[in-house]
């Protein structure tokens, strides 16, 4: 994402629940998991990894919904719509649904995961694919290389 698109604004379907970012995300991916599937009724879900220090719910308050683990997503009271995720041990970031965003067209996925789970069809266009999740030490490396992308 160009930095001059910085702040970027979002929000849910109906709109009763507002989001801003104000730092580029830190990596960009789609998960193919069967668990992304049935919460998005669709072949996979997209999302950016945003700064923590850069996310903030400007408007309404998100519920928890989903599975009710240790991942916690958060999604709009009145029309449910899924908008972001605070994965357990991991305050660091925020993992946005991309399309909450206004104007989401800027997004491409630099990853993609679980594509062990993945329906025949679905192709994403991703640098680097994982029949699951990229080992922990990898994600530095990926970071780096998709914040050094022009």
């Amino acid at each position: 994402m160009p930095v001059e698109n910085l702040p970027m604004e979002g929000g849910c379907r109906c709109g009763q629940v507002r989001l801003k970012i104000s730092a580029p995300p830190l990596l960009t991916m789609a998960c193919h998991c069967t668990g992304c599937q049935k919460m998005t009724a669709s072949a996979y879900s997209l999302s950016a990894a945003i700064p923590s220090e850069g996310f903030e719910v400007t408007k309404g308050e998100p519920v928890i919904g989903g599975l009710h683990g240790a991942s916690k997503h958060y999604f709009c009271p009145h029309c449910m719509s899924w908008m972001f995720t605070r994965p357990e041990g991991m305050d660091w970031f925020v993992n946005l649904r991309v399309t909450m965003l206004d104007d989401p067209s800027w997004f491409t996925p630099f990853i993609e995961t679980w594509t062990s789970e993945k329906l025949s069809f679905a192709e994403t266009g991703a640098v680097y694919s994982y029949p699951a999740l990229p080992e922990m030490d990898a994600y530095e490396g990926l970071v780096k290389e998709y914040m050094g992308r022009g």
